[in-house]
C-alpha cells in the first residue's frame, strides 16, 4: 500500500473522530455553551440554515445562552427551531434577542443524553469500519492485480486493522469522558 493511500485512510478515520467530537460537544452537561445550539437549523429565506448563520449565539452567564437574531422577521423562526430541536430549551423572546435559561439536568435527562452520546459513538465506529473496509478492498484488488504480494497484503491489512483499533479506542475514550461529564451530579 502506498504511503498516500494509508494517509488517506488515516485522514478519513480522523475525520470520523472529528465529526464525533463535534456531535458530543453539542450535548449539554449542565454548563452553558454556544455549541449546544450547533445542531439547530432554522427555516430562513426558504432554506434550512444553521442558527449561527442567522444570529449570534453567546453565553453571558454560566446557566444562560443568549441568541441575538440579525433580522427581526426571523425571531419567531429561530424561537420555533430551538423549541423543536428537542434540546429541552424554552427560549424567552425579548425583541430580537432570545434568552435561554438552562434548567437543572434531572437523572432521566442525563440518561437520555448519555444514550444519545452512545448513538453518536456508534455512528463514528461504523464510519471508521467503512473506511477500514475500503482499505481492505483496495488491498485485495491490489493483490489480485499483482501490484502487491500475499505477504505485503497481510502486513498492510494488519497495519490498517491496527489503525482501526486505535481510532475506535479513541472514540471509546472520548465517549467515556463525555458520559462521566454528563452523569456528574
Amino acid at each position: 500500500m502506498k504511503s498516500g493511500d494509508y494517509q488517506d485512510i488515516n485522514r478519513r478515520m480522523e475525520g470520523a473522530v472529528g465529526a464525533f467530537k463535534n456531535d458530543i460537544a453539542s450535548l449539554r452537561t449542565g454548563r452553558a455553551s454556544a455549541n449546544l445550539l450547533d445542531a439547530v437549523t432554522v427555516q430562513a429565506y426558504g432554506t434550512a440554515m444553521p442558527i449561527n448563520q442567522v444570529a449570534n449565539v453567546s453565553v453571558p452567564e454560566p446557566r444562560m445562552i443568549s441568541v441575538s437574531v440579525w433580522d427581526k422577521s426571523m425571531v419567531s423562526a429561530v424561537d420555533r427551531a430551538i423549541r423543536e430541536a428537542n434540546l429541552g430549551f424554552n427560549p424567552i423572546v425579548d425583541g430580537v434577542n432570545l434568552r435561554i435559561p438552562l434548567p437543572e439536568l434531572n437523572e432521566q435527562r442525563r440518561k437520555e443524553l448519555a444514550k444519545l452520546a452512545h448513538g453518536y459513538a456508534e455512528n463514528a465506529r461504523v464510519a471508521i469500519r467503512h473506511v477500514r473496509r475500503d482499505g481492505m478492498d483496495y488491498l485485495k484488488k491490489a493483490e489480485k492485480d499483482g501490484d502487491i504480494g500475499e505477504d505485503d497484503h497481510r502486513r498492510e491489512a494488519d497495519r490498517v486493522q491496527k489503525l482501526t483499533d486505535e481510532t475506535i479506542a479513541q472514540v471509546d475514550s472520548l465517549l467515556a469522558a463525555k458520559e462521566a461529564e454528563i452523569m456528574q451530579v
